[in-house]
């Protein structure tokens, strides 16, 4: 009976490891890969008809996988650290998806903001659970291997999958042609090859592998075949200021200098746009300017005008045809198929008002920039590779919608950044 115990004992924990491994595997696939990929995209109307409906209905099949995981790491995480577990997720994150939930009491959709509230606990839980369960150094590998998965499919697609360029017969003209790969817009293939460049590329520094530098200029090229243009520019500003703070952060007097240049150029910027108010006032009203943007905000800042603290509830802004909060701010029906509002800082005041979207940005800006100040030792690559993502995706968000957006890509990477950021210092990503 000894030596069955001895032969028998280590398998629980391998199955444990195993299974955590394999439900990080799978939220990750749900996130960047999904269960449409290389969608059709419906020209009459520039919409996925897949994981949701014009009305907001969820894909039963893709819930059903993401209850799985959830299932299979709260299980692991609550074995092995009891409830202690709750120590994993930020407390603003936490305080910050409770509000999403609530606005449903107010919601014109209530069953949409439930259903979309819940991906975005489910997502983000489970995304916590499964770095703080694993470790950071395997969790990081874990994605690495994801989005060099990815990248690979994505170049392969071109040659050999019809519907991975968007072609002839899209509403807007302007995107024929471009790259697409596996996902259903170039800009959400822009952004995850952006940040897939950043992944490959602080790694190539810290291993000097030409596996990450090819990895990484392919990442490049792919993001400029999108032609989405605000990734491709701000992947170069986020790898110029990941790198300044891996050097700046080694010294003190660096660190300041670097931290009153950075407040310097946000008082030039204020004072820019204070001046310059009616020259961009006009640009903003201009049709052809931003492809279409101009009229989506001019709709949410008359509705935040209107709803300026509670707004609309979570989740009905996209993919909610006429329940849209905007539909009576706009002339004509084409808000009914608007995907998102091209400003995720707008989006968040007219779908959780002011109070959530004040606790959105202390929880996805304030805190972690507190805590990227306070950084010191430990692996510093590691910590300017998050740096370099938390800027892409908070400088992005004034041009595209990723906060709090359920389980896309790019909200998943932000994600991923949080949960690293939070790790010892003494564990290594790369």
């Amino acid at each position: 009976m000894a030596h069955d115990t001895l032969t028998y004992a280590p398998a629980k924990p391998r199955l444990e490891a195993w299974l955590i491994d394999a439900a990080f595997l799978g939220l990750l696939l749900l996130a960047f890969v999904g269960v449409q990929p290389f969608a059709e995209r419906n020209p009459a109307t520039d919409l996925q008809m897949g994981p949701y409906t014009a009305t907001g209905g969820g894909d039963w099949v893709r819930q059903a996988f993401y209850a799985a995981v959830f299932l299979s790491i709260g299980a692991v995480a609550f074995f092995r650290k009891g409830l202690g577990l709750v120590k994993a997720v930020p407390p603003m994150i936490l305080v910050t998806l409770l509000w999403c939930a609530v606005t449903a009491l107010w919601a014109t959709a209530p069953d949409v903001a439930v259903r979309r509230a819940g991906l975005a606990f489910v997502v983000a839980i489970s995304t916590f659970l499964c770095v703080d369960t694993i470790g950071a150094e395997r969790s990081f590998r874990i994605w690495w291997f994801v989005l060099a998965g990815v990248l690979i499919v994505n170049w392969l697609s071109i040659p050999l999958v019809h519907q991975s360029v968007h072609l002839p017969g899209e509403q807007d003209v302007g995107l024929v042609g471009d790259w697409r790969g596996l996902y259903f817009h170039k800009n959400i293939a822009g952004a995850v090859c952006a940040v897939s460049a950043l992944v490959f590329g602080f790694s190539a520094v810290k291993s000097k592998s030409w596996i990450d530098i090819v990895f990484c200029l392919a990442a490049i090229g792919f993001t400029v075949m999108t032609k989405s243009k605000t990734s491709l520019g701000l992947l170069f500003v986020a790898f110029a200021i990941g790198f300044t703070y891996r050097f700046a952060w080694r010294r003190d007097l660096d660190r300041m200098i670097v931290g009153i240049a950075a407040l310097l150029f946000v008082f030039l910027f204020a004072a820019f746009i204070a001046v310059d108010a009616d020259a961009i006032s006009r640009m903003l009203e201009d049709p052809n300017e931003f492809t279409g943007r101009s009229a989506i905000w001019a709709a949410e800042l008359a509705f935040i005008a209107d709803h300026p603290l509670l707004g609309s509830g979570f989740g009905t802004f996209a993919d909610s045809g006429t329940l849209s909060p905007l539909h009576n701010y706009v002339a004509g029906s084409w808000v009914e198929q608007v995907a998102h509002g091209h400003s995720g800082y707008l989006q968040l005041l007219v779908t959780i008002g002011g109070i959530g979207f004040v606790l959105t940005i202390l929880a996805c800006v304030a805190v972690p920039l507190w805590q990227f100040w306070q950084k010191r030792g430990g692996d510093l690559n590691r910590t300017a590779m998050l740096f370099a993502i938390f800027v892409f995706i908070v400088l992005h968000n004034f041009l595209e919608s990723d906060f709090l957006e359920g389980d896309s890509p790019a909200w998943m990477s932000f994600l991923l950044m949080l949960a690293f950021l939070r790790a010892p210092q003494t564990e290594r990503v790369s």
